[in-house]
């Protein structure tokens, strides 16, 4: 039966129930089974704070490549406090968007398969045609980087430029146009990979890990000591 808006919203109150207990249960779901394809990548990318500036190419490149409306942003960089006194003050810098979780709760929740896992990248993106516009994935998402599309009306996030730069053979966007090389994109199911020799060397973290989702968009800390996510 075809999935309405007006048929959709008129259930809302039972997919509620059922999708939200399924999510909570999957999230404790095993990874990927050693038994699937050695052809499978696992698409993940590292941004180093260290070398970030905040100069925001990598938000103007995506907007471009991938024709993201004025009002929205696949991605953003966060810039901190002022760290220090005058005239000795520095800033730091965050990269925010889609952490591509291993166990993503914007796809458990989606009462229509829209949101998805493509097993052969690892990379969660959306059906847009079909999205319902429910929402259920925004309010989801414990990171907050999805949108709703002002042009198409439907969810959007950043998806790696996988219908753009991807496909053509090259970077994301915001790799490629980063000056400062503060941004590190391959294959985590490849040992030899530059994003797992980075991770393998240096001091990493990932934002609210502890929610057990295992994102795959990675950070070098600015700062020495504990991290805080």
């Amino acid at each position: 039966m075809k999935c309405s808006r007006r048929n959709f919203l008129a259930g809302t109150g039972a997919v509620i129930f059922t999708t939200g207990g399924a999510g909570l249960s999957l999230l404790n779901s095993p990874q990927l089974s050693a038994t699937e394809p050695s052809k499978a990548k696992r698409y993940g990318m590292i941004h180093d704070e260290t070398a970030c500036i905040g100069c925001t190419a990598c938000t103007d490149a995506c907007r471009e490549v991938n024709q993201v409306p004025e009002g929205v942003s696949r991605l953003e960089i966060v810039r901190s406090e002022p760290q220090g006194e005058y005239p000795d003050v520095s800033y730091q810098f965050t990269r925010i968007s889609c952490q591509h979780c291993e166990n993503p709760p914007c796809v458990y929740v989606c009462p229509t398969g829209a949101a998805y896992k493509d097993e052969q990248t690892g990379i969660i993106d959306v059906h847009k045609e079909k999205c319902v516009g429910c929402g259920y994935c925004l309010a989801a998402c414990p990171y907050q980087v999805r949108f709703f599309n002002p042009v198409d009306h439907s969810a959007d996030k950043c998806n790696f430029c996988r219908d753009t730069n991807l496909a053509a053979g090259k970077l994301p966007a915001c790799v490629e146009s980063c000056p400062t090389k503060a941004l590190t994109f391959g294959d985590l199911n490849d040992p030899t990979s530059e994003v797992n020799q980075i991770i393998e060397n240096k001091v990493v973290y990932r934002d609210k890990a502890h929610l057990g989702t295992k994102p795959k968009l990675y950070k070098v800390p600015h700062q020495k000591g504990e991290v805080s996510s």
